[in-house]
């Protein structure tokens, strides 16, 4: 009897660490959205239109991925988490395949932006209920390696897609991957399931550290002050990250002095630090406390962003370790807010939970993207931004003081 047991704990473990594997492909897939710059100027080429324009596929993209995440929400715990992933890969899928028919940015902006970007939304949670489910004494880590998978997607998908639209151009190009999507998705989802209780018995873990009782509703948890600490402290981890890996060619080109191709070069290993970021946050927020790990996080862009200012101009070195940071902690936080809601809100109704967080990555990324620019046109200095960042630290951690209590179990 007991070696039966041994032998199916076995079995389960392997089988946990294989839904981790499954979902970091199935974000690498929906991370794909994440290239498309690639496509900005075959897109004005096509079209005869501006950079504004080519921009608002991806930024209404964006905007529709952070809503529908939240609206699925709800939804997650009530289906089967393949039905979940198949129904947002197939509205990716017709997204991209519909916009090789566009004939216009208006057409790609619904087709690329709203469906394309509502179909991410909706899947983007179910991989990461399904591994936390599977690792109740690792919630965060687990997470934070799926999301690994969406960090790295540019690493790998925009490569590929500048091979196809360079052999094939880019319209041909989003019927491609569309349908590459529509195949290779259902086929990657279709093992994943949330665990028995049998399950849950069989997988050993330190029940120690697992609150189980821990179920706090959206109701509850918008009336306690970490609710607050996470919001507010995602708003500003977001708009941090967001404007400076926006900024990262410009400021290597015009403030260090690099050659666009060399800056271009680095943002491989930026995208690294932006996947290894996502599993070892999440990891320091499981062993840690999630006001340890915002505080860690503050501290890396303070330093990164003093090292800019005192001898970042001209200086190609400090640029790519200032960088590295940058994206490391954007990933970061990426991992911060989902461990930190499963940590002190539970699981139960985590998907809920972090729909309505994962709004503040909303608002993040556009005040963070309109202030920069504002920021640019006023002073004409990129040194602005490093001191804007300064202060969106300090003012963070002030936030973290002040709403993230020691007390985290219950969330007080």
């Amino acid at each position: 009897m007991k070696r039966d047991l041994k032998i199916n704990n076995k079995m389960q473990q392997k089988v946990r660490w294989l839904y981790v594997l499954l979902g970091i492909i199935i974000m690498m897939f929906l991370g794909t959205v994440y290239s498309y710059s690639v496509f900005r100027i075959p897109l004005e080429e096509e079209f005869q239109i501006g950079s504004t324009e080519s921009g608002l596929p991806y930024m209404t993209s964006l905007a529709f991925y952070a809503i529908f995440m939240f609206l699925t929400g709800k939804y997650i715990e009530k289906y089967d988490p393949r039905m979940i992933i198949l129904t947002g890969g197939l509205l990716v899928a017709v997204g991209w395949i519909m916009s090789s028919f566009a004939t216009n940015i208006i057409m790609l902006t619904i087709t690329y932006g709203c469906i394309g970007g509502a179909g991410v939304g909706i899947a983007y949670g179910a991989p990461m209920n399904v591994v936390a489910k599977w690792f109740p004494e690792k919630k965060g880590f687990a997470v934070g390696m799926v999301l690994i998978g969406f960090g790295l997607s540019p690493l790998i998908t925009a490569p590929l897609a500048r091979v196809l639209v360079e052999s094939f151009g880019v319209m041909q190009t989003f019927l491609i991957l569309g349908v590459c999507l529509s195949v290779l998705l259902p086929i990657v989802a279709f093992p994943l399931s949330y665990p028995r209780q049998i399950d849950i018995k069989q997988v050993e873990y330190d029940r120690g550290k697992v609150d189980e009782t821990l179920n706090v509703q959206v109701y509850e948890m918008i009336r306690m002050r970490t609710f607050k600490g996470i919001y507010l402290n995602f708003v500003i981890g977001t708009m941090i990250g967001l404007m400076l890996i926006g900024s990262t060619v410009n400021i290597g080109v015009d403030y260090v002095g690099m050659d666009s191709k060399i800056v271009t070069q680095f943002m491989a290993l930026f995208a690294i630090f932006n996947g290894l970021g996502r599993p070892i946050f999440g990891w320091v927020t499981d062993k840690l406390k999630p006001q340890k790990a915002m505080f860690l996080s503050y501290a890396l862009i303070l330093a990164s962003s003093v090292l800019m200012l005192l001898w970042g101009k001209g200086n190609e070195i400090i640029f790519v370790i200032s960088f590295s940071m940058f994206w490391f902690n954007l990933g970061g936080w990426l991992a911060i807010a989902p461990a930190s809601t499963l940590k002190l809100f539970g699981i139960k109704y985590y998907t809920q939970n972090y729909g309505l967080i994962f709004t503040a990555y909303g608002f993040g990324a556009i005040t963070g993207v309109s202030t920069t620019g504002g920021l640019l046109d006023a002073t004409g200095n990129y040194d602005s931004i490093f001191y804007y960042v300064l202060i969106l630290c300090i003012l963070g951690i002030f936030l973290t003081t002040k709403f993230m209590r020691d007390n985290i179990s219950k969330g007080v």
